[in-house]
C-alpha cells in the first residue's frame, strides 16, 4: 500500500500542448503561428503592403501628381495598368503612395501612442501605484469619456493651419524646403492626433499585467537583492507583457489605417495633391462615376479591404498562437 503523497503510476504530468522539451515559449509560439496557414498568408500580404508603401518612389512608374488631361478616365491598360482618373493621373501609382501615406500614419502613431507613451504609463502605473497610478488611471477615464474620433477630428479641422505655419517657419528658418508641399504638415498632424488617444487602452491593459505580475518571486528576489526601481520595471516586467503588446500593436496598426482613411475621406485629414487612399474613395464615391468608370473606385475599394481583412485573420492566428490554453 504506497503512502499518501506518494505518485502512482497512473499520475499524468500536465503540460503546455505542443510543447517540446528544451522549447521556450516564444519558439512555441512561433511554431503554432507558422502552422496556422490562412494567418501567414495575412502577415505576407500586410508585409507586402507595408513594403510597397516604403519602396513607393521606386515602385510607382508615374508621379502620384502628374496630370494627363487627354487620358482621363482611361481603362486598364498595358500603359496603365489599373487605369486612370478623371484627370489622366496614374491609379497605380497614386494607390501605391497612398499606401505610403497609410504606412506613414499608421506606424508614427502605434510607435509614439501604444509602444512608447502607452506601455510607459502602464508600467508607471501598474508598478508604483499609489498617486501615479490614481493620476494616470483618472487621466485615461477623462480620454475614455469623450468620443475618440470626434475628438481626432476636432483636432484635425483646427490645428491644421497652425501645423502648416510652424513647417513654414521651420522652412525659413533652417532654409529647408519641400516639407509644406511633401504633406508634412497632414503627417504630423494625423499621428499626432491618433498618438494622443491610442495610449488610453495599451496603458490599462499594461497596468493590469504589471499588476498580477509585480508580486512574483523573481521580482520580489529583484527587490531584496537590491535592483533599482527602473531595472525591475524594465527589465524584469516589461518583458513579460511583450506577448500583449504584439497583439496590440498589430490591432493598433489597422486601426490607424482606418482612421487616416476615414479622416481623409471626410476631407480632414491628408489633403491633396498628397495621395491618400480615403482621398481617393471620396473623389471617386459618385454613383455616376462607379457606374461608367467602375475601375477607378473597385482598385481602391479592394486594396483595402483586401488589407483590413489581412489584419483580421492575421491577429487571429497570433491570438491562438501565443495563448497557451489554444489546440
Amino acid at each position: 500500500m504506497q503512502s499518501e503523497g506518494r505518485p502512482t503510476s497512473t499520475t499524468k504530468i500536465i503540460a503546455l500542448p505542443d510543447r517540446r522539451r528544451g522549447e521556450g515559449l516564444a519558439t512555441l509560439a512561433l511554431r503554432r503561428f507558422r502552422r496556422k496557414k490562412l494567418a501567414m498568408a495575412g502577415l505576407a500580404l500586410i508585409l507586402a503592403f507595408y513594403l510597397t508603401g516604403i519602396l513607393a518612389p521606386l515602385l510607382a512608374p508615374y508621379s502620384y501628381s502628374a496630370q494627363n488631361l487627354d487620358a482621363s478616365f482611361e481603362r486598364p491598360s498595358a500603359e496603365h495598368w489599373l487605369g486612370t482618373d478623371r484627370l489622366g493621373r496614374d491609379m497605380l501609382s497614386r494607390i501605391i503612395w497612398g499606401a505610403r501615406t497609410s504606412v506613414i500614419v499608421s506606424a508614427m502613431s502605434v510607435i509614439t501612442g501604444t509602444l512608447f507613451l502607452g506601455t510607459a504609463l502602464g508600467v508607471l502605473a501598474g508598478y508604483l501605484g499609489g498617486k501615479v497610478d490614481t493620476l494616470i488611471m483618472r487621466v485615461a477615464d477623462i480620454f475614455l469619456a469623450f468620443p475618440e474620433i470626434l475628438l481626432v477630428i476636432l483636432i484635425a479641422a483646427t490645428l491644421r493651419p497652425r501645423m502648416i505655419g510652424v513647417i513654414q517657419n521651420f522652412e525659413d528658418a533652417t532654409g529647408f524646403k519641400g516639407l509644406v508641399e511633401s504633406g508634412a504638415a497632414d503627417y504630423f498632424l494625423i499621428f499626432g492626433a491618433l498618438s494622443v488617444f491610442s495610449w488610453v487602452g495599451i496603458a490599462r491593459l499594461i497596468r493590469g499585467q504589471i499588476l498580477s505580475l509585480k508580486e512574483r518571486e523573481y521580482v520580489l528576489a529583484a527587490r531584496s537583492l537590491g535592483a533599482s526601481t527602473r531595472r525591475i520595471m524594465f527589465l524584469h516586467l516589461f518583458p513579460n507583457t511583450i506577448n500583449l503588446l504584439i497583439v496590440m500593436v498589430t490591432a493598433g496598426l489597422g486601426g490607424s489605417i482606418g482612421a487616416e482613411l476615414t479622416l481623409s475621406w471626410l476631407g480632414i485629414g491628408i489633403q491633396p495633391p498628397t495621395a491618400s487612399l480615403g482621398v481617393m474613395i471620396w473623389e471617386n464615391q459618385s454613383l455616376s462615376q462607379l457606374q461608367t468608370h467602375p475601375h477607378v473606385l473597385l482598385s481602391v475599394i479592394t486594396l483595402v479591404t483586401v488589407v483590413f481583412f489581412a489584419f483580421q485573420i492575421f491577429g487571429d492566428g497570433l491570438n491562438d498562437a501565443l495563448n497557451p490554453r489554444a489546440r
